[in-house]
C-alpha cells in the first residue's frame, strides 16, 4: 500500500497521525486499499477563516475509487471529518456490494422460464412426502 501525503511538510507531526488513523480506518472496515491519496488544502489563502480543506482517496482493487473531504479550521479537525466521511462512504459502498450479490438470486428462475423452452428450462420442483 502506497500512502501519498500533500500539502503538509516532511516533519510535521500531523504526518504521523495521519498514517496511524488511516491505518485504523482500514482495519476497522477491513479494506486492502492499493493506493491512499491524503491531500490538505488551504481554500481561501490568507483571508483565514473555515478554510483547510482534507481530501482522502482511496485506491481499492477492483472497485472504483473512495474518495470524501471536509473542511474546518485546522488540519487535525478537517483530516478528522474527511475520514468519518471516508468510512462512511466506504460503509455505504459494501451494502451495495452485498444487497447487488444477493439481488440476482431471485431473477434466475424468472429468467429461465421467459425461455424459448418455458417450463422446460426450468428445474424440476421437489416435493416433499408426508408422513402419516
Amino acid at each position: 500500500m502506497s500512502l501519498v501525503i500533500q500539502g503538509i511538510t516532511s516533519t510535521d507531526p500531523l504526518r504521523n497521525l495521519v498514517e496511524q488513523k488511516v491505518n485504523n480506518v482500514l482495519t476497522r472496515r477491513r479494506v486492502r486499499a492499493t493506493a491512499i491519496d491524503v491531500t490538505f488544502t488551504d481554500v481561501n489563502g490568507p483571508k483565514g477563516g473555515v478554510d483547510i480543506r482534507c481530501a482522502v482517496t482511496i485506491e481499492v482493487p477492483r472497485r472504483p475509487a473512495q474518495h470524501a473531504s471536509a473542511l474546518a479550521t485546522e488540519a487535525r479537525l478537517a483530516l478528522d471529518g474527511a475520514l468519518e466521511a471516508l468510512e462512511r462512504e466506504l460503509l455505504r459502498d459494501r451494502g451495495r456490494r452485498r444487497t447487488l450479490a444477493r439481488r440476482p438470486k431471485k431473477y434466475f428462475v424468472a429468467d429461465l422460464a421467459t425461455r424459448p423452452d418455458g417450463e422446460a428450462a426450468l428445474p424440476a420442483v421437489r416435493r416433499r412426502r408426508r408422513s402419516a
